[in-house]
């Protein structure tokens, strides 16, 4: 007789893909993959926008800014996606079509960065930011939509590692097994890894700002270094076949990845000791908020009384509440003489 002691090691013995991916609201289909994209994004715009608050921007800034750089980054993932795999789609027998058809997978990573920070680019210079400070504000927010975005990878069964019979293997089903590993069943999750490597360095670059207020794009150069160790590894373990699988015996990912770390590396150490920007908008282009002007009021207030004598600007702030003040004397506390009223040339 089989006891729930018995079933229990089959059931962890790996991890289960989804049975579906895609969901249909009446005649609206609803992707799993779509949906971590939308959610990453979120997720990323969320996080930016406290930071940059605390950084000394307005709020609503980073929404604004997050319209081109989304749009610029999808269409970027995809370019570098179709023209590193070109062949999957226009080799002989493909359809050329289907390198528009973002809801089957396929947005590459370095793309999307170099063209969403294109796009942010952008949406600063027209509102009178300063890029670095933005930048700054945002990339950590980047790492926790990458890793909710690897879950889409999930959804689709793919991008997955070699072959394992870990305890948290992945389970694959026998169409989406790449050709010449059909007879395993179970590999490695590297959508969990990445997106537990992702929200570790998440912490760490959080953590490392706060403790050294970091500052002149220092912390898009942590971003990067930390991302792109996570990421070799993970590719170093995948088995998709992807056409630059090959390059010098690594897979062009992995060389980018190690380019990119050496970049930041180099950049850290170049800019060691910058500071955090004070001001985070262009000389004049600061925001001017409904308290900042009621302060410039006050001040240009109190500039015009102090041209008179101080019982003159007593008059005018009583004047204000509806008051009446006089001016005493300091010994009888009799009402002292009115006195002359001097004006100065304002030439």
């Amino acid at each position: 007789m089989l006891t729930a002691l018995d079933a229990f090691p089959a059931l962890v013995h790996a991890l289960p893909s989804p049975d579906q991916g895609v969901w249909h609201l009446g005649p609206l289909p609803l992707r799993g993959y779509a949906l971590c994209i939308i959610l990453g994004v979120v997720a990323a715009v969320i996080i930016g926008e406290r930071r940059w608050v605390a950084r000394g921007g307005q709020y609503g800034d980073v929404q604004d800014i997050a319209v081109p750089a989304v749009l610029f980054g999808i269409v970027g993932a995809r370019i570098y996606h179709v023209a590193t795999d070109w062949e999957l789609y226009f080799g002989e027998g493909r359809e050329p079509i289907r390198a528009l058809y973002l809801w089957e997978g396929g947005l590459g990573i370095w793309g999307a960065i170099a063209f969403g920070a294109l796009g942010a680019w952008i949406g600063a210079r027209r509102k009178g930011i300063r890029f670095l400070p933005l930048v700054d504000a945002l990339a950590p927010g980047l790492l926790v939509a990458q890793a909710i975005g690897r879950w889409g990878n999930w959804f689709n069964q793919e991008l997955f590692g070699r072959p394992t019979d870990l305890p948290w293997g992945l389970s694959i089903d026998l169409e989406n097994r790449p050709t010449g590993y059909t007879q395993f069943e179970t590999f490695h999750p590297t959508f969990l890894y990445e997106f537990v490597w992702n929200l570790a360095a998440f912490a760490l670059v959080i953590w490392l700002d706060r403790r050294y207020r970091l500052g002149g794009g220092r912390v898009v150069a942590l971003y990067v270094a930390t991302y792109t160790v996570g990421r070799a590894f993970t590719e170093s373990l995948r088995i998709d076949e992807v056409q630059l699988d090959d390059v010098l015996g690594l897979r062009l990912n992995v060389w980018t990845s190690i380019v990119l770390f050496v970049a930041a590396v180099i950049y850290l150490v170049v800019t060691r000791g910058r500071g955090r920007e004070e001001d985070v908008y262009v000389e004049g282009r600061r925001p001017v908020t409904d308290g900042a002007a009621d302060d410039d009021a006050d001040d240009d207030a109190d500039d015009d009384s102090g041209d008179a004598e101080p019982g003159v600007a007593a008059d005018a702030r009583a004047g204000r509440t509806g008051t009446t003040a006089t001016t005493q004397d300091t010994e009888g506390g009799a009402p002292a003489p009115p006195r002359r009223r001097r004006f100065r040339s304002r030439g």
